[in-house]
């Protein structure tokens, strides 16, 4: 808080013009520093009270020369008082520069992008994941590139960022960049992180998001069937890689698991359940929510084939797992061998999990979302929408049921 605040109004004889005036001028006096502003306003020194600090007479163009002065200095006290309140320490510069509107600074939109993605680096491992990073970097190179193919400049200020501007680079995303309606919709997510934090800070105050509608389209999510899994885990490759590959895949269709948490799964990842078997506990990488799973035999036997393996073992993981790119190459390759006309990926593991494995075999959707570790049971209801299997073989039991009973009654 400011010990000591003073305001006068006085002339500068050594810029007299002229005409014989002399411009007038308020110095502001903040704990003994002082700053003077330019009145815009001119009096012949001989009509100038020094004492009074305003013009002598009661002339009509005194008075009015005496109220302009009045006003702006009751404007600079208003200033004053507002300041106060939202930064509790003023100077006599800043409330001058708050008065001429040059307190207003010039922000970017690229070097706070980069500023944001700099400290989700300095994040990543704790409240981060890898991958977040790496989406954020992309979104943005691709709002740099739209950028430079909207404006032809490699920057813009946020206060020109509108709904014209969002909407456009959603046409750009999906025309230029061809990106399909989820991904598009999703780097837009992504530059809203941005616009919330020029919101929060108050360099904006406008949301230029508000009116942008854009929803992610359900798309359907590939699983393996019964009869696929079995022809996988049955057969036997030439090369030993793309039986260890095998069976880490099959280890995360009987488990859910995606590929970094079965990465970075090791022995004490590995304990009694409720139910006195083994059960894997773990941390979702992605959402940070904690995984339980019970170990399936299938499961259970592929632990075991790999608990004396010298990379496990040195590494003390639970399988040899290679990266993620070389996985699914491998995969695909799993895939032609055994004659599955699927795009095989690693990730399909897990939509197996929740489909073939779990839901197909009656385990509630309550418990699948929990071992998932979905944080909302919305996400794992996709799975269970391509079910027609499974509704088709409960119909088929209710339908016996009914047939049995040989009554008249409907139920």
């Amino acid at each position: 808080m400011n010990k000591t605040f003073n305001l006068l109004f006085f002339i500068k004889k050594n810029k007299i013009r002229t005409n014989g005036t002399a411009p007038i001028y308020l110095r502001i006096t903040i704990d003994g520093k002082a700053a003077d502003i330019a009145a815009k306003r001119y009096i012949d020194p001989k009509k100038w009270d020094v004492k009074a600090h305003k013009a002598l007479g009661n002339s009509q163009e005194a008075k009015t020369l005496n109220l302009y002065l009045k006003t702006l200095e009751q404007k600079v006290y208003d200033f004053h008082y507002l300041m106060l309140k939202e930064e509790n320490f003023v100077t006599a510069e800043s409330l001058k520069s708050k008065l001429l509107g040059t307190d207003i600074e010039q922000r970017m939109l690229i070097p706070i992008f980069q500023e944001h993605n700099d400290k989700v680096e300095a994040l990543v491992g704790q409240d981060f994941a890898p991958g977040t990073l790496e989406r954020y970097k992309t979104s943005l190179k691709h709002t740099q590139e739209f950028i430079s193919w909207k404006y032809k400049v490699s920057d813009i200020d946020i206060t020109q960022i509108d709904h014209g501007f969002i909407s456009d680079y959603d046409f750009w995303l999906r025309s230029v960049r061809k990106c399909a309606n989820n991904t598009a919709v999703k780097y837009l997510k992504n530059f809203k992180k941005i616009i919330r934090l020029c919101l929060a800070h108050g360099w904006i105050t406008k949301d230029p998001f508000l009116g942008y509608k854009a929803k992610i389209k359900e798309v359907e999510r590939p699983y393996l069937t019964k009869e696929e899994i079995q022809m996988i885990y049955e057969k036997k490759f030439a090369s030993d890689r793309l039986n260890q590959v095998r069976d880490i895949f099959l280890f995360s269709c009987y488990t859910g698991l995606a590929y970094v948490d079965v990465k970075q799964l090791s022995k004490s990842n590995i304990n009694v359940g409720i139910d006195g078997d083994q059960w894997i506990f773990t941390h979702r990488q992605k959402t940070d929510t904690s995984t339980r799973v019970p170990l399936l035999p299938v499961a259970q036997e592929l632990v075991l084939k790999y608990e004396n393996h010298p990379q496990c073992v040195n590494s003390d993981v639970l399988f040899p797992v290679l990266s993620n790119q070389k996985m699914n190459s491998y995969l695909k390759e799993i895939a032609s061998v055994c004659e599955i006309n699927k795009d095989l990926t690693f990730h399909i593991a897990r939509h197996t999990f929740a489909t073939t494995i779990t839901l197909s075999n009656g385990v509630p959707i309550e418990s699948v979302s929990k071992m998932l570790g979905h944080t909302n049971i919305k996400t794992t209801q996709h799975y269970a929408k391509i079910l027609d299997k499974k509704v088709s073989d409960d119909m088929a039991v209710l339908r016996g049921k009914l047939h049995s009973k040989k009554t008249n009654r409907l139920l």
